[in-house]
C-alpha cells in the first residue's frame, strides 16, 4: 500500500508539473525569428488562440501546449520553451502590472492574405512575398482583374507590390524602353486598361487605387513598400488631373497639374511637388534622394520608436523587434521626407540624423494602412535582375520582422483597442 501511495503521489506531481504552454521567445535567444511568425500563423489555422506578448522578450508568442505544435517548432527550426500553467500565469501577471510597458494581445483568427502583383512576377521579386514564402505563410496573388471584379473584400490583408499607380511604368523609360520585358509590360497594362473600359493605364490604376481605398475604409488592412507607397498617394491627389507625359500615355501632361493636386484625398503625404521630367527616376520630392541623405551602407540606420503597449497597442504591435536600431535599405522610394508626412500619421521608424520617416502608419475609415520605405531589408541597393535574397542567411532579420508584424496585425482586430 505504501508503494502504491508513493507511486500515486509521484504521478500526481508529474501531472501537476506537466508543461501546458509553449513560449516562443522573440529576443536574441531566438534562432529563427522569421519562421516564428509562421508558427504563430499556423497555430491560428488550427483554431487555437495565440497570445502575442507585446514588449515581453522581443514580442514573444505563447499558446497551449501540444506535441503536435512542439514537433512543428522542431521541424521549422524555431526556438521554444515548454512552460507550466503556473509559469504562464506568472508571465501574464508581470505583463499586466501597471508599471510595465507590456501587454497581451490575443490573436484569434488567421488573416487571409492577398498580394497585388503582376502574375508574371516571382516571389523573390518582392520582399513581402519572399518572407511570406520563407515563413511558410500562405497568400494569394491578385491583380487588376480581381480588384476590378470586386474580389478584394474576401481578404483581410493586402500588400501592394512595388507598383507604379501613376501609370508611368515605374519611370523606367529612359533606361529600359528598348528592353523586351519593359515593352511586354506596357503591352499587358494597355490591354488590361482596355479590357476594363479605360483608355489610359493611368486611369485604370486610379480605378485600382479607388478600389483599395474603399477596401481600407471598410475595415481592410493595407501594407505597401517602396514605390507603391508614394505613387498610391500621388494617384489619389491627382485624380482627374493628367500628370503623365506622352511617352507613357500618348499625350502631354496638364501644365498646371501641380496646382490642381488635392492633398485632402491622400493617406500619408501632403504639400509634395511632382517630378515633371519623364526621364528622371522619381515621382515627386516625397522620397529622400541619395545626394540629400548623405549616408552610405555603413552608417544608414533607422530607429524604431517605443510606444505604450497598454495605450497604443497598434503601433506597439507593428514595432515588435529584438532591436530598436534597424539597418537602412534603399529602393525606388527609399524613405519619406518628414515635413511632407501628414500630422495625423504615426511615424514608427525614423532616420533621426536627417529627419526622414521610414516606417509609418495610419487609419482610414474602419481600416488601417502601413507604408514602409525601401525594397529589400537585407539588400541595401537592390538592382533590376539581381539575384534574390536568400533568407536562410538572414533568419533573424529585424527589417523583415517589421513586415511580419503587419501580417499578424489583423488577427487582433476584434480586440477592442484603447484610444
Amino acid at each position: 500500500m505504501r508503494k502504491l501511495l508513493l507511486l500515486f503521489a509521484a504521478l500526481t506531481l508529474s501531472i501537476s508539473l506537466r508543461a501546458s504552454y509553449i513560449l516562443i521567445p522573440m529576443d536574441d535567444s531566438q534562432s529563427n525569428h522569421l519562421k516564428s511568425y509562421g508558427i504563430a500563423y499556423w497555430v491560428l489555422t488550427n483554431e487555437i488562440t495565440v497570445d502575442w506578448l507585446l514588449n515581453y522578450r522581443g514580442g514573444s508568442f505563447m499558446f497551449p501546449y501540444s506535441q503536435f505544435f512542439e514537433n512543428e517548432c522542431i521541424i521549422r527550426g524555431v526556438s521554444y520553451e515548454v512552460i507550466s500553467d503556473a509559469q504562464s500565469t506568472q508571465i501574464v501577471t508581470n505583463i499586466s502590472s501597471p508599471s510595465s510597458n507590456m501587454d497581451v494581445m490575443k490573436l484569434e483568427k488567421f488573416p487571409k492574405i492577398a498580394v497585388y502583383s503582376p502574375k508574371s512576377k516571382q516571389p523573390w521579386d518582392d520582399a513581402v512575398t519572399l518572407v511570406l514564402t520563407y515563413a511558410e505563410i500562405p497568400y494569394d496573388v491578385v491583380f487588376d482583374d480581381e480588384l476590378m471584379y470586386d474580389e478584394l473584400p474576401k481578404y483581410d490583408w493586402l500588400h501592394l507590390h512595388h507598383e507604379d499607380f501613376t501609370g508611368q511604368y515605374g519611370k523606367f523609360y529612359r533606361v529600359y524602353q528598348h528592353f523586351p520585358w519593359y515593352q511586354e509590360q506596357q503591352r499587358e497594362y494597355e490591354e488590361s486598361a482596355r479590357k476594363h473600359g479605360f483608355n489610359k493605364v493611368s486611369h485604370l490604376k486610379l480605378g485600382i487605387v479607388k478600389k483599395i481605398q474603399s477596401y481600407v475604409a471598410s475595415g481592410g488592412f493595407l501594407f505597401a513598400m517602396c514605390s507603391a507607397t508614394d505613387t498610391y498617394d500621388i494617384a489619389l491627389a491627382s485624380e482627374g488631373v493628367d500628370i503623365v507625359d506622352r511617352m507613357y500615355d500618348g499625350d502631354p501632361p496638364d501644365p498646371r497639374a501641380q496646382s490642381k493636386l488635392d492633398f485632402t484625398k491622400t493617406f500619408a503625404f501632403e504639400k509634395f511637388l511632382l517630378e515633371k521630367n519623364p526621364y528622371i527616376y522619381e515621382y515627386s520630392n516625397i522620397d529622400t534622394q541619395p545626394n540629400e541623405r548623405g549616408l552610405t551602407e555603413n552608417n544608414d540606420f533607422f530607429n524604431l520608436f517605443e510606444f505604450s503597449a497598454k495605450w497604443d497597442p497598434i503601433p506597439t504591435m507593428l514595432t515588435q523587434n529584438h532591436t530598436r536600431l534597424i539597418k537602412g535599405f534603399m529602393g525606388q522610394t527609399t524613405s519619406f521626407k518628414s515635413d511632407l508626412v501628414k500630422s495625423d500619421v504615426v511615424v514608427m521608424g525614423e532616420t533621426k540624423s536627417i529627419r526622414e520617416a521610414k516606417y509609418i502608419h495610419g487609419v482610414f475609415g474602419k481600416g488601417f494602412w502601413t507604408f514602409y520605405g525601401g525594397h529589400d531589408p537585407e539588400d541595401y541597393q537592390h538592382l533590376v535582375n539581381e539575384e534574390p535574397t536568400d533568407l536562410n542567411l538572414h533568419p533573424n532579420s529585424p527589417g523583415y520582422r517589421l513586415i511580419l508584424n503587419n501580417i499578424l496585425f489583423p488577427a487582433a482586430k476584434k480586440k477592442k483597442q484603447k484610444t
